[in-house]
């Protein structure tokens, strides 16, 4: 009971935080790849600092409700992560969250909002196989869907679910909005959507909406971690490393790849998961 408390707690206080430093770091990786000499890696605090000091103006109060219910559900899904709780329902709980930040795009009467409302629903629809895959490639690989039970185990798990983390990692790229992928809203000011779903988004809603991707990237993270932890204390150590090359190879492609139309993202989503995660979840059934 003690390291579920511990682990709730680190991940309250020290997710912003790591997730502020990568997403930092991004920029200004992102930047070195593009020539140029980028932002501070502290840039992101102090943009969300700036957000909360400005005057803040209503569009609808629905938003903000909205907006509050899809930080709070972030947060809890990370919380019952890192308190090794049930894998399945953690991934139920964050879909419900992108379902909040769906609506809370809707209420407003922007088009470019709505239109980023609509294809943040393909967005779902696009990486929700993976993600429900992924979980019955835990289950099968250690015969429990309790992150306790999983990082306890003698084998990582990544040896006996190698197609399901590669289609895990394909999805994380619509996940963590990058290109090609990033229909819904985008990191770039120059895209043909404006923002998408954050468009009327502005000073406390917008800076809680980038706090709670802090929240996500941490926990969307840790699911990667997960495929390399096991009973050995030095598997933590080649989780992080995995963790590291898993997000520069997301900022790769970002930085490489140009966007795409959003039929073309649902049929490579599903075909990569079907394909990679199919065949292994195949394997593994024949297996046992």
């Amino acid at each position: 009971m003690t390291y579920r408390v511990i682990g709730v707690i680190a991940y309250l206080l020290l997710a912003p935080l790591l997730g502020g430093l990568l997403n930092g770091l991004d920029r200004k990786i992102s930047a070195r790849m593009q020539g140029r000499i980028g932002p501070s890696i502290l840039q992101p605090f102090y943009d969300v600092r700036k957000l909360f000091s400005k005057q803040f103006i209503i569009v609808n109060p629905a938003q903000t409700f909205l907006i509050l219910s899809y930080v709070l559900t972030l947060v809890f899904t990370g919380c019952m992560f890192f308190a090794g709780s049930d894998l399945l329902l953690c991934f139920f709980v964050l879909s419900t969250g992108a379902t909040f930040l769906m609506f809370a795009a809707c209420v407003t009467n922007s088009p470019y909002s709505n239109l980023g409302a609509s294809r943040e629903l393909v967005q779902i629809m696009s990486y929700e196989p993976a993600v429900l895959l992924t979980c019955v490639g835990f289950y099968l690989a250690t015969g429990s869907f309790n992150v306790s039970d999983i990082i306890q185990s003698k084998m990582s798990a990544i040896f006996m679910t190698p197609g399901f983390f590669a289609a895990f990692v394909f999805i994380l790229t619509i996940k963590m909005r990058k290109s090609p992928f990033d229909l819904s809203t985008s990191h770039h000011p120059h895209q043909e959507m404006v923002k998408g779903v954050t468009t009327e988004m502005g000073a406390d809603n917008l800076a809680l909406f980038q706090l709670s991707e802090w929240y996500e990237t941490v926990f969307l993270m840790g699911v990667v971690g997960l495929f390399f932890i096991n009973e050995n204390p030095w598997s933590y150590l080649v989780a992080i490393l995995a963790i590291l090359a898993v997000y520069f190879l997301e900022i790769l492609i970002d930085n490489t790849s140009a966007r795409v139309k959003w039929d073309t993202m649902l049929k490579l989503a599903w075909g990569v998961t079907l394909f990679a995660a199919g065949t292994n979840l195949i394997i593994l059934m024949i297996a046992r």
